[in-house]
């Protein structure tokens, strides 16, 4: 059975950093696209980055770009999301979505972990 689960989320202060981990169960990720979303309390879910099935290529939204660092480790069947200089903005819960042979575009119709909560406040 396909399973995803994300952790690393909790309380962080501005500026800070978390590193948050998709960890696949009863599959292999390296031919799925993997996607990070947020969802805020009273906004629209939103795409925060993807690494593609294909080549590899990663996306970032505009707003985390030069900030989050999506990346994969076969080995471990985990896929990571290096959070660095958070802001309160980036304050939601995370999920991991994972769709194979997949393109950025299309990841959301994938398979979708339970989240984990990154609270950034001082």
């Amino acid at each position: 059975q396909l399973q995803l689960v994300e952790s690393g989320g909790g309380l962080v202060q501005p500026g800070g950093s978390l590193r948050l981990s998709c960890a696949a169960s009863g599959f292999t990720l390296d031919s799925y696209a993997i996607g990070w979303f947020r969802q805020a309390p009273g906004k629209e879910r939103e795409g925060v980055s993807c690494v593609s099935s294909s080549d590899g290529s990663t996306y970032y939204a505009d707003s985390v770009k030069g900030r989050f660092t999506i990346s994969r480790d076969n080995a471990k069947n985990t896929v990571y999301l290096q959070m660095n200089s958070l802001k309160p903005e980036d304050t939601g819960v995370y999920y991991c979505v994972a769709n194979r042979y997949s393109g950025c575009a299309t990841v959301h119709f994938g398979s979708w972990g339970q989240g984990t909560q990154v609270t950034v406040s001082s």
